[in-house]
């Protein structure tokens, strides 16, 4: 797995924030370091890419996902990324920041969550029109390192408002829909803070003011998954991640994602994923031509 935790860092395009706005039109990335993007790497921040025209298609977590006209594909921080070959006929704009520029923002985007389980955006012609206009706008501000911090994130702020009504544009028919989409984002929060601590439903449930009848209504209703089948699943893919990022023997990963059986914890990694430990390393082996 390559270690790309540095790399915004160097591309950053002002001095006071981590931030990257970078287009077809630009001279593109150094070449040492898109040779490390073109392999399998954890995101250490937030990455976006926007398609005017063309097509293109970007691994996320093992799956390959297609952005075309008018698509937004966005990728978070300790997500598994994989860069495609350059297309010269692509036209696009990227994003990257980190999340202490996110903290910088006046509210909160509840799509970085991605409650509902979507990691592509469509927008309508009017809607890619602005967001591509945004996108020149803030690239233009990035023009120098010593560019204006508060203009910057101002129109990172647009930017992530239209990026969130894409996400949500289906999903806002009432009061009680948000507040259903809300919790989810709680429950997922909650998960992604206390992963390997394996807690039960009911104390879940709990810390979130529900019963357990309705968390397991809210989960299903937008996963398709009951609350442990989610946990199971996240559990599953982390392990993948982390098979990916570094070496390591069943018994370490068993007990660093919580399980103190490491047989149980290689007999569920089967179940879920039809593959055994060592099928799954060999199947990153073929992905990442090592």
């Amino acid at each position: 797995m390559t270690d790309t935790t540095d790399i915004l860092e160097k591309l950053k395009q002002n001095d006071k924030l981590l931030i990257r706005v970078s287009s077809n039109n630009d001279e593109g990335l150094p070449p040492d370091v898109y040779q490390r993007l073109l392999k399998p790497h954890r995101k250490s921040h937030y990455f976006f890419i926007f398609v005017i025209k063309g097509q293109t298609v970007h691994s996320v977590d093992l799956q390959q996902i297609t952005i075309a006209d008018g698509q937004l594909l966005f990728v978070s921080p300790h997500q598994i990324h994989l860069l495609p070959p350059k297309n010269e006929e692509l036209e696009y704009f990227k994003l990257s920041f980190d999340q202490t520029c996110l903290s910088l923002l006046p509210k909160s985007f509840l799509f970085l969550v991605n409650p509902l389980g979507i990691q592509l955006l469509t927008f309508e012609e009017d809607a890619k029109q602005r967001v591509k206009t945004i996108f020149e706008m803030l690239s233009q501000l990035l023009q120098t390192k010593n560019g204006d911090a508060e203009l910057i994130l101002a129109n990172l702020n647009t930017l992530l408002t239209e990026f969130n009504l894409a996400y949500f544009k289906d999903h806002r028919s009432d009061d009680a829909a948000n507040s259903s989409i809300s919790k989810l984002a709680q429950f997922k929060l909650i998960i992604e803070k206390e992963l390997t601590e394996h807690q039960s439903i009911q104390s879940i449930a709990k810390k979130m003011s529900v019963t357990n009848n309705s968390l397991y209504y809210i989960v299903k209703n937008h996963t398709g998954l009951s609350p442990k089948e989610y946990i199971t699943n996240r559990l599953v893919l982390e392990a993948q991640r982390k098979l990916y990022y570094s070496e390591t023997s069943v018994k370490e990963l068993a007990y660093t994602l919580g399980f103190s059986d490491p047989d149980y914890f290689s007999k569920l990694f089967k179940k879920e994923t039809g593959k055994s430990i060592s099928q799954f390393l060999e199947q990153i082996k073929d992905l990442s031509g090592q």
